[in-house]
């Protein structure tokens, strides 16, 4: 906190207070800061310093795609600390409601759209190896480190087999777009007039259409009625004059999010097991169910679907 408060110093900043605000799934940290009546956030990413150029270059490009995110105020790359606006503390998470719902993840969609034609010059691709990479998380950290299960040569072979068909399903939907890669109700922040501006893109790839789509309608930390969700994403493929039966698109939505919910199984796992951050772990049964949702649904996944079961 020492050196937080000499380069609030330096920049000239007098009779402050300083509060935590807390952190997420990264090394990040976050304090809020009171000058007179205005306020600032501090993003310390002093644990993670390679976080930080990413967070600036995607800024600019999502700026530029007219996006609302955090304008950045002042940078210490050095140290790893950044100044930015204050978007208050009321996430998209607090006010979903049944009523709501339908409304909100519509200017949601708007909000992917003006994603997707985001500049991704010079961004890394979300390919084959990388789909794959996230999948084995699952089987690393939840199945192995988590449950304590080695699976047998069935069960793995069963889910070798699986994966590889999910990659293939996910590279097969059209490619090439802006994804966010964490497009949900806790990383979009409600601004007074009703203004979504979105947090925690540092990560973006070029990836797929339904990427962003699904981790909103989808989302492991809020659950809404399937069907709903279904005709929102087709609302979606409607506004991109996406050229496919609603079928074959919602087979793309669904294949997309199973890759997604197996991935961070591994994810909440791991941030339990190395990182100490156990508040992920109740949503568990909610990534669980998304999962057999999707397995039970289409024939060449219910193996996949009866290996999570047992």
């Amino acid at each position: 906190m020492q050196k937080i408060k000499a380069w609030i110093n330096e920049l000239g900043y007098k009779n402050y207070k300083i509060e935590m605000v807390g952190g997420d799934a990264s090394f990040r940290k976050y304090f809020r800061l009171f000058v007179n009546e205005d306020s600032y956030i501090i993003m310390d990413s002093s644990a993670d310093l390679d976080s930080l150029s990413p967070f600036i270059d995607i800024s600019v490009r999502l700026l530029k795609a007219k996006v609302e995110v955090p304008r950045i105020i002042a940078q210490n790359l050095q140290e790893g600390y950044l100044l930015i606006t204050d978007l208050g503390s009321r996430h998209l998470a607090d006010i979903l409601s049944t009523m709501s719902v339908e409304l909100l993840y519509m200017k949601g969609i708007h909000e992917i759209i003006k994603i997707q034609e985001a500049d991704t010059t010079n961004m890394e691709l979300y390919d084959k190896e990388f789909l794959m990479f996230e999948m084995t998380l699952m089987q690393d950290w939840y199945l192995n480190a988590h449950l304590h299960h080695e699976l047998s040569e069935e069960e793995q072979s069963i889910l070798d087999n699986s994966l590889e068909m999910i990659a293939d399903e996910v590279l097969s939907q059209p490619q090439g777009f802006f994804v966010h890669r964490d497009f949900h109700s806790r990383n979009i922040m409600m601004e007074t007039g009703r203004k979504l501006v979105i947090i925690d893109y540092q990560d973006a790839k070029i990836g797929a259409l339904t990427y962003d789509l699904v981790s909103m309608l989808k989302d492991v930390y809020v659950r809404f009625d399937p069907k709903q969700m279904e005709k929102l994403a087709l609302e979606f493929k409607v506004l991109k004059g996406i050229d496919v039966s609603d079928e074959q698109f919602i087979r793309w939505f669904d294949w997309m999010g199973l890759q997604r919910h197996i991935k961070i199984l591994g994810i909440f796992a791991r941030l339990d097991i190395r990182d100490g951050k156990s508040s992920h772990l109740g949503n568990i049964p909610l990534t669980l169910e998304y999962i057999d949702e999707v397995c039970s649904k289409y024939e060449e996944l219910k193996p996949l679907g009866k290996l999570f079961k047992r």
